[in-house]
């Protein structure tokens, strides 16, 4: 019954396909795929890894391009707008809440707001970006009963500086003055005799008539100002025939004279601008010593990535070679280069580098001091990871191959052996860079190793000094903290991609 069932199949049907063929291997369809594609593939499958690829890319460009664009360099610290919030006039005067230089003023009286108010009608830039509260009391003075505000005011930091006491050479106060003429921008304004105002001298802005030493403005009938310019021409210092201010009819005197000099009340802002050739932007805002942030977080990353990259090489190179030693020859050879090398991982790293930076930098240099206490036991782990891949690989039946052929054991170590071992030590490598990042940043914190002298400044360095003021000016900590938080968590995910992608035994692993 089986058989019956073909029975109806031609017998044509049945011959042999290749009968008398030559039969030969085909070309493949598809192309061949090496290690390195291979790994590449299996590491865009590890969607974090590439987001953190992308991420250190991003951070990398911002610390090679951010101090070519920032009109600033390192150098540049200006002494009154230190730690002052990120202001870019375009911005702030759009009204966004954001690069306004604004800061929270609390506990604020209605002579506080006279103050700002006088800053506000004299030089034409408002400190009050706008009132947060306003707290009405009735108080008893005098045996009437009037209103006390109490205000929590949100202002700009570059206005509220207003008007600064300068004292400048004749040549000086002439060069302004013709700026002045050139420009339209008011720079100097009228002085004030602080006989006239109550002996208030410390504090330039008040130029309106005050009721008592705290700086209270008398006003008019119509809560106008009492201007309190100096008209005495016999002090005056300087000839002045530039810009003056509104109702100013040529009676005003804007210096006084001071030991072959003149000393004047001038906008600050504008006088920054005089001097610099541009008015204060600070994309970042600046720190404790008046540095742009923009400018000097980019500065500090270039070193320390720089720093970490020139480490994880110099321990790579070290490391592998000591390593390789080891694992190739083994026995009382490996037994002896081991021991040395756990005498050495005994030494805490944190005492080397206190120790070198105390004696050894007097002598070659901090940098190099600093690179040599990294140096002197970075390369341990190398080196272990290096004589483990080794004992690996030493005898499998390539290098016994090679070896029957004459091979040198140089030729073996560095040509059959070590280039299978690569993918793993270049992936622990890159997870070095992280680390010697952090703890470059720790140490120029601690303040240990100070760079500023031929780096000018760190990002250690910055957190420092943002965390003094982190209260007042947390931006001062808060860019240069998230630059760093940035870098080492994207540095510690691309690391465990490539390790996942190089070897994929270890996958999920911590």
């Amino acid at each position: 019954m089986e058989n019956n069932q073909y029975q109806h199949i031609p017998q044509e049907k049945f011959a042999f396909a290749q009968l008398d063929a030559e039969l030969k291997d085909k070309k493949l369809e598809t192309k061949a795929r090496g290690y390195m594609a291979d790994a590449l593939l299996r590491f865009k499958k590890n969607k974090s890894s590439v987001v953190a690829a992308y991420i250190i890319l991003l951070l990398v460009l911002f610390a090679i391009f951010s101090p070519i664009i920032s009109i600033y360099n390192v150098k540049h610290m200006d002494k009154l707008y230190t730690n002052t919030p990120p202001f870019v006039r375009s911005v702030a005067e759009m009204n966004l809440g954001i690069l306004d230089g604004g800061v929270t003023r609390d506990s604020q009286n209605d002579a506080s707001m006279d103050y700002w108010r006088g800053i506000a009608e004299e030089t034409g830039m408002n400190p009050v970006i706008g009132i947060v509260s306003d707290t009405v009391k009735t108080v008893k003075q005098r045996g009437k009963m009037v209103e006390s505000h109490t205000y929590v005011l949100r202002n700009n930091k570059y206005y509220e500086t207003g008007n600064i006491y300068l004292t400048l050479s004749y040549e000086a106060f002439d060069s302004i003055q013709a700026w002045q003429n050139e420009t339209g921008i008011q720079v100097i304004y009228p002085w004030v005799d602080p006989k006239d105002i109550k002996d208030i001298t410390n504090n330039p802005n008040i130029w309106y008539q005050v009721t008592n030493a705290n700086g209270a403005a008398k006003k008019d009938a119509d809560g106008n100002f009492i201007p309190a310019y100096c008209t005495n021409k016999e002090i005056e210092g300087r000839p002045y025939d530039s810009l003056r201010i509104a109702g100013d009819d040529g009676s005003y005197i804007y210096s006084v004279r001071k030991s072959g000099a003149v000393t004047c009340r001038v906008n600050y802002f504008n006088y920054y601008t005089y001097v610099n050739g541009f008015e204060p932007t600070y994309y970042f805002g600046t720190n404790a010593k008046g540095q742009d942030l923009f400018c000097a977080i980019g500065m500090g990353a270039r070193f320390s990535l720089i720093f970490a990259v020139v480490v994880s090489a110099i321990n790579l190179t070290i490391g592998a070679i000591y390593g390789a030693i080891q694992g190739y020859y083994g026995g009382m050879i490996d037994m002896t280069m081991d021991r040395i090398s756990d005498i050495l991982s005994g030494i805490p790293f944190m005492v080397a580098a206190t120790l070198f930076q105390l004696h050894l930098a007097q002598k070659v240099g901090t940098i190099p001091s600093f690179l040599f206490a990294f140096v002197l036991t970075g390369w341990i782990g190398m080196s272990a990871l290096t004589r483990k891949q080794f004992y690996r690989f030493k005898g499998q039946e390539y290098v016994l191959a090679a070896r029957t052929l004459g091979a040198s054991d140089w030729r073996l170590m560095f040509r059959h052996i070590f280039p299978n071992s690569l993918g793993t030590i270049v992936t622990s490598c890159a997870m070095v860079i992280p680390g010697v990042i952090s703890s470059e940043t720790q140490l120029t914190y601690l303040g240990i190793v100070n760079l500023s002298e031929f780096v000018g400044t760190s990002i250690g360095e910055l957190m420092s000094q943002g965390q003094t003021a982190m209260t007042t000016s947390p931006h001062a900590m808060l860019f240069p903290a998230l630059f760093f938080s940035l870098l080492m968590i994207s540095f510690n995910l691309f690391g465990n991609g490539l390790r996942d992608a190089f070897n994929p035994t270890t996958r999920g692993e911590d």
